[in-house]
């Protein structure tokens, strides 16, 4: 059995689209970051990052509980662990890692303060929302010239690359993007869309 911690947001939702593809048991402990409750000091024993999500996983290395922060690290441990969604061949093992580091390093931090920038700020700072919605359609433009290739993110089957990248770009309109801008990453898109346990994992934890 594995417990996650986690909240309904673009990271949050990483794990629940995987674990819901993997199929295996798990538990939801909803972190409700509104209210601040990812400060709570018993959470930030399991995470003392104070981010969503987290995994304990109760049957961990050895047999022993093996507790997990970081959103690329979980889909990491899950894929190896259950030997889904992760090739086993070097080499496109590797193209895999390095499309879910584009997500952590770029796709996440960028669209993440597009969002901030265009919809929560208290002060609306154009050159703020310049520059972050301007990187945010640069970086929407790598993953439409990517995907003009191949059918998923990282080559020809679906992968942890594709589960970290989606529940950004769900926000396309949050950053001011049309999908007819980008008809590669549409098609993928909507073929990510589709599927029944991203549709599961998109919704929860249930409010």
């Amino acid at each position: 059995m594995i417990d996650l911690y986690t909240w309904k947001t673009s990271n949050g939702r990483k794990a629940t689209i995987m674990l819901e593809e993997l199929g295996v048991p798990y538990t939801i402990h909803p972190i409700n970051i509104g209210k601040d409750e990812q400060f709570a000091p018993a959470y930030v024993k399991i995470n003392p990052n104070s981010k969503i999500p987290a995994i304990i996983d109760q049957n961990g290395p050895g047999g022993k509980p093996f507790t997990l922060f970081e959103s690329g690290a979980i889909l990491m441990y899950l894929a190896e662990k259950y030997h889904r969604f992760m090739p086993t061949e070097t080499a496109a093992r590797y193209v895999t890692i390095q499309w879910l580091m584009f997500q952590m390093g770029g796709i996440g931090p960028m669209f993440g303060q597009t969002h901030h920038f265009r919809r929560a700020a208290k002060e609306k700072i154009a050159y703020s929302i310049e520059r972050y919605t301007t990187e945010t359609r640069r970086l929407w433009g790598v993953l439409d010239k990517r995907l003009a290739e191949v059918p998923f993110v990282a080559g020809a089957d679906y992968t942890i690359a594709d589960i970290a990248i989606f529940p950004w770009t769900a926000r396309y309109e949050w950053q001011g993007v049309s999908l007819d801008e980008f008809p590669n990453a549409k098609r993928w898109y909507q073929a990510i869309e589709a599927r029944p346990a991203v549709q599961r994992g998109m919704d929860l934890p249930k409010d």
